[in-house]
């Protein structure tokens, strides 16, 4: 099967490398310069990260914000979490379950108490729940809320979780990095004292992250070493990848919901799928699907025998196919070994949708068709 003929629905893992970014990568890779030298080259180097740092900051909406560059999402979350490690007056972590890995095993290397915020039975985390956590804590919290969970795509309510995190004295990071180039950010809007950013899910390349963060705060640094980026993470510059996030930044444009993908989630409830998050509000480009009999890896291996690329949940599970916590934690324990994630992006056509429905559609009938046959003979024996 050629490149050519696979079926690209998986953005949310990585979305492909935009032609802008590409270019900006190759442009810089020729510049060949250290953004530390204060030669010419260097200075110009130099230059190209501070624009990307100002793109990637009008992404967000943090004109008053700061930024560090980091290697991606991960390292971006494990900078803010830092925050709570370093800090004598954070006593406590309230993480939700339904946070990227990165944020919620890593929190436990924190060396401080953490304690697991619910979630609603829509997958909205619950407000409540936060508010009795917060009162539990001696002390101040760090607490960390997904804007866009990576599974579900459905939006969480940062804004209003802030305010009753700032009243208790707490600090609220917030994981954005499935929202970017989805939802409209405003960082000043938000509230929030931390943000995580990475380049690789706006079509940007795989490696690049960010940590934008309130002017007000002073971040320690994780990294050290050298005295790069402004001395809170050592290395030398990724002036290229940096390049490439700051012109994917300026291209990520608000994706609409398209027509085709709300007729195939009708579809495929009709077929006795759930959608999950159907009844609170959702990024566009994400269908999380679930059903009680079809395993997660079975569809999978359907999907990808007929060059369709999709997958079962976070990609950041070093390949593993396994139930989703997150469902779990919505009470869907008999749905979470079933699930599929479709996402779409920047390069997606309307017509992947129905060519997603199609494949789809026909393995489950196939698959209920042979269990139905099994049961038949089961019964005749």
């Amino acid at each position: 099967m050629s490149a050519s003929t696979v079926l690209y629905m998986d953005h949310a893992a990585t979305s492909p490398l935009r032609p802008q970014a590409r270019e900006a990568m190759l442009a810089t890779f020729e510049l060949g310069a250290n953004a530390s030298s204060v030669h010419s080259l260097g200075r110009k180097a130099k230059m190209i990260v501070e624009e990307a740092r100002a793109q990637v900051l009008d992404l967000v909406g943090g004109h008053g914000a700061k930024l560090v560059f980091t290697s991606g999402g991960t390292e971006a979350n494990n900078l803010a979490l830092h925050q709570a490690r370093v800090r004598d007056n954070i006593t406590h972590l309230i993480i939700s379950y339904g946070e990227h890995d990165s944020i919620y095993t890593a929190a436990n290397y924190v060396g401080k108490p953490v304690l697991k915020w619910p979630l609603l039975p829509s997958g909205l985390a619950d407000l409540e729940a936060l508010k009795a956590l917060l009162a539990q804590v001696e002390g101040k919290a760090f607490v960390a809320l997904m804007l866009v969970n990576n599974e579900t795509g459905i939006i969480q309510p940062v804004a209003e979780s802030a305010e009753i995190v700032h009243a208790a004295g707490g600090w609220l990071h917030v994981d954005a990095v499935q929202a970017a180039g989805k939802i409209n950010i405003d960082f000043e809007a938000l509230g929030v004292d931390s943000l995580t950013l990475t380049a690789h899910k706006i079509g940007g390349p795989v490696g690049v992250g960010a940590l934008v963060y309130n002017s007000d705060h002073t971040i320690i640094p994780m990294i050290t070493g050298g005295g790069q980026e402004q001395g809170l993470r050592a290395g030398t510059e990724n002036v290229a990848g940096l390049a490439a996030f700051g012109a994917a930044a300026l291209e990520a444009q608000l994706c609409e919901r398209l027509p085709q993908q709300t007729s195939t989630e009708e579809a495929l409830k009709e077929l006795g799928a759930r959608i999950i998050g159907e009844d609170v509000a959702r990024v566009s480009g994400i269908t999380c699907l679930a059903v009680p009999d079809w395993s997660s890896q079975l569809q999978l291996i359907h999907m990808d025998m007929a060059g369709i690329c999709v997958s079962s949940g976070s990609a950041c599970s070093s390949g593993k196919v396994k139930q989703s916590r997150v469902l779990n934690a919505m009470g869907l324990e008999n749905l979470s070994g079933g699930v599929l994630r479709i996402s779409t992006g920047w390069s997606s056509q309307p017509t992947d949708w129905e060519r997603f429905f199609e494949v789809w559609s026909g393995g489950y009938e196939a698959f209920r068709a042979r269990q139905s046959t099994k049961l038949n003979i089961k019964e005749q024996a």
